[in-house]
């Protein structure tokens, strides 16, 4: 697949954070970088990672809401979705262990940290062949009406990181993780703390969904597709049959189906 290629030639620079550092600030960072999750840093060495969905079900939580969002430490919410590699290893084993972790750290020879793959980074690297067909996965609808602490509750206990928002059969709009996290975060500190309860609890996914939705036909090109992700920065796609929603396609799922 890679012709013995090596890690190094597709790994990026790493994006890291401290572990004191306010999730705000990590969460700003995500956006700024287009990146997601962040290499979590303590005395110079890598103990985990903090991703946009673990922002979001973080600031969502009651039992944080009397907490400003920055005086929220990432060390909070430190994962540990992540395995590491060195840069002139084989780029093949990068698909197993992406499949698995969400973020693959590079380390030289002395243990520094010099690099990450994520499943974008894998993608643009490789080049997948094959269809869009051949790497969709199910994605799930929500009404815009939808309350966005059920839509945070429904990401948590189903495992997902998307909904494609639909009203009488129609694509309205798409929420993600980052939209909850955002939305969560600007709420907290805009809206006085008494009344943030009530407001939050009536925040709905209209509110703070991505519109109009950006999607692509099932028969388009494969790169095609990927061109779309990479230029306008988005983890997903919509995947369309006759303008009905068929799937979504993303860097994970890409990578999921090698």
């Amino acid at each position: 697949m890679s012709n013995s290629r090596c890690i190094n030639e597709i790994m990026s620079r790493p994006f890291s954070i401290a572990k004191s550092a306010p999730v705000t600030e990590a969460l700003d960072k995500m956006l700024d970088e287009g990146v997601d999750p962040l290499i979590v840093v303590h005395n110079n060495g890598v103990i985990g990672t903090i991703s946009r969905e673990s922002i979001a079900i973080l600031l969502g939580s009651k039992r944080n809401s009397q907490i400003a969002p920055t005086n929220i430490h990432v060390a909070n919410c430190v994962e540990e979705d992540f395995t590491t590699v060195y840069p002139d290893e084989d780029m093949d084993i990068l698909v197993p262990l992406l499949q698995r972790y969400k973020l693959v750290v590079v380390y030289d020879k002395e243990h520094n940290l010099i690099g990450q793959v994520t499943s974008k980074d894998l993608v643009l690297g490789i080049e997948p062949e094959g269809n869009i067909a051949d790497y969709i996965e199910r994605v799930l609808t929500i009404d815009p009406e939808e309350r966005v602490i059920h839509a945070r509750r429904r990401i948590l206990d189903e495992k997902i990181h998307r909904f494609v928002v639909a009203q009488e059969g129609k694509m309205v709009g798409i929420i993600t993780e980052t939209d909850i996290a955002t939305a969560m975060r600007n709420f907290r500190k805009d809206v006085e703390d008494k009344h943030q309860d009530h407001r939050i609890r009536n925040l709905i996914v209209r509110d703070i969904m991505t519109s109009p939705v950006i999607s692509v036909d099932v028969k388009s090109e494969l790169k095609v597709a990927i061109t779309i992700m990479k230029e306008k920065n988005l983890s997903a796609l919509p995947v369309t049959e006759n303008g009905a929603l068929l799937g979504i396609i993303s860097w994970a799922s890409l990578v999921a189906h090698m």
